[in-house]
């Protein structure tokens, strides 16, 4: 059954019950996600920079200027909370974000009254073809597992040291992956591949050097929420299938 389904997806173990931040940093977490969907459809120019005597812009569209602080949302839930806490984040924004996906476009569809004059500018800001919608889900899913994983690995490899290692290198894994298959999904078939590559490498490296310039601030709050909960996360026999149970009493990970 769905239902059943998404509650052995989203239902959360008696660690996580614990936490005093847990649940508040979801829910900000899901709604930075869903906003940056819906301010997607704003460019936004950054520059001019000169390097080298040449002059470039980055444009960037308002899911790319918001969507790589979920990266850093998953960085402090992976690090503080462990994998099993950003699992259930991603499963939660995940089906928060198809849900939005799915009422704004029966929204939009209505039959609008005709002396209403403001339909298009609705639809400019809410509505999406099937093919963007499904490939920002897809991507989501795929670059948040990407990043929580890699974290989760780099914090056993470095024994907890070097927090900035691990937010950088989870960032360089799970950024590479989202904006490649968003990228392509949304474009293979419509646009030539060199056009794709310069979109998959110029939106890349802006979130990419967009998180790593956010280290400082990721430090901050890793740092003060390890001490709020009096916690820091181990996954040393973690399961992380994407799609694993939580159980009622987690074992999994181990604390300080």
């Amino acid at each position: 059954m769905p239902a059943t389904f998404i509650q052995k997806l989203t239902g959360k173990d008696t660690r996580l019950s614990g936490f005093r931040h847990f649940e508040l940093l979801v829910n900000v977490f899901v709604v930075v996600l869903l906003i940056s969907n819906l301010v997607a459809q704003k460019i936004v120019p950054i520059g001019p920079f000169h390097f080298f005597g040449r002059e470039f812009t980055f444009h960037v569209s308002g899911a790319q200027a918001l969507f790589p602080i979920t990266y850093i949302f998953g960085d402090v839930f992976t690090e503080v909370y462990g994998y099993k806490g950003s699992r259930r984040a991603i499963w939660i924004g995940f089906f928060a974000s198809v849900l939005m996906a799915l009422m704004a476009t029966f929204v939009v569809l209505l039959p609008s009254d005709p002396t209403w004059p403001n339909q298009k500018a609705f639809e400019a800001v809410f509505f999406q073809v099937p093919r963007a919608i499904a490939a920002s889900l897809i991507a989501y899913w795929c670059g948040e597992f990407t990043n929580s994983y890699t974290l989760a690995k780099m914090k056993l490899w470095t024994g907890g040291k070097m927090l900035w290692s691990r937010t950088i290198g989870s960032t360089v894994a799970g950024q590479l992956v989202d904006s490649i298959i968003v990228i392509v999904l949304i474009f293979a078939g419509t646009t030539s591949w060199a056009k794709i590559a310069n979109l998959i490498i110029s939106g890349y490296l802006f979130k990419v050097i967009y998180e790593a310039s956010m280290t400082p601030i990721t430090y901050l709050v890793v740092n003060g929420l390890k001490r709020a909960e009096g916690i820091d996360v181990f996954d040393k026999d973690t399961d992380f299938n994407p799609f694993a149970k939580e159980e009622a009493n987690s074992a999994a990970a181990e604390t300080s």
